[in-house]
């Protein structure tokens, strides 16, 4: 599955739980809560990163690390939708800057 089959698969799994949070609290999440329901995401990743290195013990803690990371992913796809980024070329410009940075401070180091 490459980036734009994955965009659209978090766009329409999102549609799905538009219409789930619309029947239970009478509206669908705004971006805001996407967001902040990202960084309770993330902090669940750090716990799973800390026990994938052995500092925190979790049972399953990889089977939960894969689920964490790409549920992170979906929710960075589906905020790059609700605010109108193209995610894929956002992805390509910003690793196009980070290669040349990186590689003018290694010529300069």
């Amino acid at each position: 599955m490459n980036l734009t089959e994955a965009s659209r698969r978090a766009i329409a799994v999102r549609e799905l739980y538009e219409q789930l949070e619309t029947r239970r609290y009478g509206r669908a999440w705004n971006t805001e809560e996407l967001a902040l329901g990202m960084m309770g995401d993330m902090g669940d990743l750090a716990k799973l990163i800390q026990a994938h290195e052995g500092v925190r013990n979790i049972a399953d803690a990889d089977t939960k690390l894969a689920h964490e990371l790409a549920d992170c992913l979906w929710s960075v796809l589906v905020l790059a939708d609700k605010c109108g980024v193209d995610i894929e070329a956002a992805f390509s410009r910003t690793m196009d800057e980070l290669e040349s940075h990186v590689a003018a401070q290694l010529r300069t180091s």
